[in-house]
């Protein structure tokens, strides 16, 4: 039985890596979506229509059997996004920002497979809490990590872990910025079972 193509409709290191342990083949594809949030638009609906327009966004240019998954992460401070910093100033100033509190991200995941009408849109959050942080400790870690591509400006695979006192989440998985066992159960709905998949191999 012919599988369905895996398009990850994204070009980010992490959700590549991410996926890939799943062992199964994709491809990737950038989307090309509009991030703009809308007016009084939450976080976390924010997270569920860009991961949502991601996926169709790519489904659209496939005409063959292919399933995909677009993904969007949205860090929530408050009930505000806030979202990649982009470069060293405004990293700065959101740890300056985010120390000694406590923000939720929320990381959507959608699943797309046209060829079976499939599409559905799921949102893991998780609740991090980051300790008071100096100045010193800022700019340190930010020259070390540089995390200018990471809502939040801080990777907790890496040294952004010594900027947190707790992370409470269900998912391992989708803070790094794609929730895998909300993908794989959505992969499963649109009829790609991973094990399945593997086990035909």
């Amino acid at each position: 039985m012919d599988l369905p193509r895996l398009i990850l409709g994204s070009t980010s290191p992490y959700r590549r890596e991410l996926l890939s342990r799943l062992r199964m083949p994709f491809d990737t594809q950038s989307p090309d979506v509009d991030e703009t949030p809308r007016p009084g638009e939450t976080p976390p609906a924010l997270a569920m229509r860009l991961a949502r327009a991601k996926a169709e966004a790519v489904a659209r240019l496939h005409p063959d059997d292919v399933v995909v998954i677009g993904s969007d992460q949205v860090a929530d401070l408050a009930g505000t996004a806030i979202g990649k910093p982009g470069d060293h100033a405004r990293a700065r100033a959101q740890l300056r920002a985010m120390q000694g509190q406590t923000l939720r991200f929320h990381t959507a995941v959608c699943v797309v497979r046209p060829h079976a009408g499939f599409c559905d849109t799921v949102c893991d959050t998780v609740t991090v809490r980051m300790r008071a942080l100096t100045e010193r400790e800022i700019e340190t870690y930010l020259r070390l990590d540089t995390p200018y591509d990471c809502a939040g400006s801080a990777k907790c695979e890496s040294l952004g872990i010594t900027l947190l006192d707790a992370i409470e989440s269900t998912d391992p998985t989708s803070l790094v910025g794609l929730p895998l066992i909300a993908t794989t159960r959505l992969m499963r709905a649109a009829g790609l079972d991973v094990l399945a998949a593997l086990q035909q191999d």
